[in-house]
């Protein structure tokens, strides 16, 4: 997994942030410093320089998309010496909310995480045209479109995924391999496309008949927890599906799927999962033993990256799109699972990937971010 640009020293000890209901991740700055630059105006020095970021509902330590994000931004203030706020939420009644509360607080970059998020976020980047905002995960070109100061880090995980796609028809022993997402959202969708996909190509090229249960590409239909936050309900559909007879799942759920984390090490062995967004075996270490790769999201250098870029003058709006070529996605290590994945089908996914870059390998989505 590709590692943040910025590793360097510790921030100072910070005053934690304390809004109405919402938790709050530990070592925030105090919201209340001001800065009297814009952050769109040009550099600014690190003591007059604030980045913030707003979680969706899963929170920072949701061994996820928010986690890792939140890691960009504490690698990016480490590296610059810059202050820091930061706010959770807890269901979408308080998005607008916090991201206001950001605002208020003088921060020169409001870093928002999740799609959920999308039109909070351009509402209030159309209201605040002095603040430099960057969301994580918002797709849709349209959405954004003229928003001078937004800028969207997304990522084309619909390639990685067809790799995981082909891993787990590979390593799958029953035939049948299964997946299911949080909420049926575009960015949790680009995962379950791309997966089926990689199915069909392993299909194709070994003359196989590997099933997948829980999404259907020409349908756009398929499993769903309902939302992002219960391990409870995660569990429940992974426990439908390893019931099926799938013995290698995908969840696409953030917290939600740590339910399938702990389906798998129920079942004794017969079944395996592979992670997203983060390295399982690093986020979610305790079910390492179950997790067979992940596709990662290289969100934390993205976040960073657009923190120094705000900082340093240089913004603009122009969209990262995290792909195989750039390692803003691809597929973790192997880890406790290196031996049990054959050399040949190691081999086969290394070429799988130089020919997604290629372009010899399409993958079908309508998920996908323009690049």
């Amino acid at each position: 997994m590709k590692k943040s640009l910025f590793a360097g020293s510790a921030l100072s000890a910070a005053v934690l942030l304390t809004l109405g209901a919402c938790a709050e991740a530990p070592g925030t700055a105090d919201p209340a410093a001001s800065s009297s630059a814009s952050a769109s105006s040009g550099a600014s020095g690190a003591a007059d320089f604030k980045a913030c970021m707003v979680s969706d509902s899963g929170g920072f330590d949701d061994r996820s998309f928010n986690q890792t994000s939140y890691k960009g931004m504490t690698d990016a203030a480490a590296e610059l010496g810059i202050e820091t706020g930061q706010v959770e939420s807890s269901s979408a009644a308080d998005f607008a909310g916090n991201i206001q509360s950001m605002v208020d607080a003088d921060c020169k970059i409001i870093v928002t995480v999740g799609f959920l998020l999308s039109d909070d976020t351009v509402a209030a980047a159309k209201k605040n045209p002095d603040i430099d905002f960057a969301i994580v995960d918002n797709n849709d070109p349209e959405a954004y479109k003229g928003v001078d100061n937004l800028k969207p880090l997304v990522f084309n995980t619909a390639q990685s995924s067809f790799m995981a796609g082909y891993l787990a028809a590979g390593t799958s022993q029953t035939k049948k391999v299964g997946t299911f997402g949080g909420v049926k959202i575009p960015t949790v969708t680009i995962f379950m496309d791309g997966f089926a996909q990689g199915v069909d190509y392993y299909n194709e090229k070994k003359s196989a008949d590997v099933s997948v249960l829980g999404w259907d590409v020409s349908k756009q239909d398929g499993q769903f927890v309902g939302n992002f936050e219960s391990d409870t309900d995660g569990g429940r559909v992974a426990g439908t599906l390893i019931s099926q007879g799938a013995d290698v799942i995908l969840p696409v759920a953030g917290p939600a799927g740590i339910g399938a984390l702990q389906a798998a090490k129920a079942s004794g062995g017969k079944a395996n999962a592979i992670w997203v967004d983060t390295d399982g075996c690093v986020s979610a270490e305790t079910y390492c033993p179950q997790i067979i790769s992940s596709v990662y999201k290289g969100m934390d250098v993205a976040v960073a990256d657009a923190i120094k870029a705000s900082q340093d003058g240089s913004f603009s709006a122009e969209p990262y799109v995290g792909t195989l070529e750039n390692e803003g996605t691809g597929l973790s290590p192997y880890n406790q699972f290196d031996s049990k994945v054959p050399a040949e089908l190691k081999t086969e996914l290394d070429q799988i990937k130089a020919d997604i870059i290629a372009g010899t390998i399409t993958i079908e989505s309508k998920s996908q971010p323009s690049s």
